[in-house]
């Protein structure tokens, strides 16, 4: 859902202004797109992200909903909505839980005005508190919270402060985010000008105060930005139920269907993205043509190389049999160097059943990955 009320500082996603009669002809063209790809699948999962995916009306939102029953999209075992606190209403929640939506991502980022305020964003601590209450009315029983540390003029007290009242709300799950100084963003803009320090020493000792955190009020680190609730029966050291199942399928390198301006796609082997561009995508699809700006398709060395690194970021690593089942190839048979080097740093751990990253090699996750890449 490519739409914002207003583009935050740092974003570098692609979205814009959502005049009315532009989302209602987006809704349309979305509605094509579903109908090329209903025939290939039965949703496991479901993600709807943004832009601002619950800018749109209850009207609007009615719309997608009515084609996705129609074309028996409906269903999913998960289906996430990211929402903005300050454009949620009571009416919008309880028609995407009548629909089958079981999970909210809620875009909190901070519980200090001021902060909030030098995001970009536009809501309010309160609009936080009133938001996530409403969705709790409207029956959801698995919400995330999104923080971002690191801010510019965040302080340890202030980012204790802001997780102290996330665990006081008892979210399901929890993704904490670094802020990063995308280019072409206000922020990046700022940095550059010199009206910016970068402390990494502090924005280091904030990640550790999450961890820490975190493991006291029983959310499990699973990936190194994500945190779930533990449940009964988790076993330690392994993805929690809870874990943002959408997201871990990206990370174990499974297919997935992106629609929308911007989106990609990793279906057969092959990833694509579409234009972004609201209106050409609203105009192709008008026509009946899908528009997509690229293709590749990677060697299956090459896309077991990606597969290794993204599935790193996971606290549980990678199973050797598992990755073999999904990529053809043995772990340690194909990169033994590099899983000798990262053990060597300390970044790695090998173990009789997978190899995972440690807890300071997560930290250096990027790095890391950079190793176990292959040309295409």
């Amino acid at each position: 859902m490519p739409f914002c009320a207003r583009k935050c500082l740092y974003c570098a996603f692609y979205s814009e202004p959502a005049p009315a009669e532009l989302v209602d002809r987006y809704v349309a063209a979305l509605s094509r797109e579903m109908e090329q790809v209903t025939a290939e699948l039965k949703p496991r999962t479901v993600f709807f992200g943004g832009g601002t995916p619950s800018l749109l009306s209850a009207a609007q939102w009615a719309r997608v909903l009515e084609v996705m029953a129609h074309l028996d999209l409906l269903g999913a075992a998960e289906w996430t909505v990211e929402c903005n606190p300050a454009t949620l209403s009571l009416e919008k929640a309880r028609l995407l839980r009548s629909f089958g939506v079981n999970r909210v991502s809620l875009g909190v980022q901070s519980f200090d005005d001021h902060l909030l305020n030098r995001l970009g964003r536009i809501h309010t601590r309160d609009e936080i508190f009133a938001s996530f209450d409403l969705l709790r009315r409207a029956g959801f029983e698995n919400l995330n919270l999104d923080l971002m540390f690191a801010i510019p003029g965040q302080t340890m007290a202030a980012w204790r402060a802001t997780l102290a009242e996330a665990m006081a709300l008892q979210p399901e799950h929890l993704s904490c985010y670094e802020v990063i100084y995308e280019e072409d963003t206000p922020l990046f803009a700022q940095l550059a000008a010199g009206r910016l320090d970068v402390n990494e020493e502090l924005a280091c000792d904030l990640y550790e105060e999450l961890l820490a955190l975190t493991d006291r009020h029983g959310l499990a680190q699973y990936e190194i930005a994500n945190f779930a609730k533990r449940l009964e029966g988790d076993a330690a050291g392994e993805v929690p139920r809870l874990a943002c199942q959408h997201n871990v399928n990206y990370w174990r390198g499974g297919p997935f269907h992106g629609l929308g301006p911007s989106a990609t796609s990793y279906v057969n082997g092959i990833r694509t993205k579409n234009t972004p561009d609201t209106v050409r995508y609203c105009e192709q699809w008008e026509q009946g043509q899908p528009v997509i700006e690229s293709s590749e398709q990677l060697s299956p060395l090459a896309r077991a190389g990606e597969t290794a690194a993204f599935g790193l970021r996971m606290t549980a690593g990678w199973p050797f049999e598992q990755f073999q089942q999904v990529t053809g190839f043995d772990l340690r048979l194909e990169w033994p160097e590099e899983i000798r080097e990262l053990v060597a740093k300390g970044w790695g751990q090998l173990e009789i059943d997978r190899f995972r990253l440690t807890r300071q090699g997560l930290r250096f996750a990027d790095a890391a990955a950079e190793l176990l890449l292959r040309p295409g």
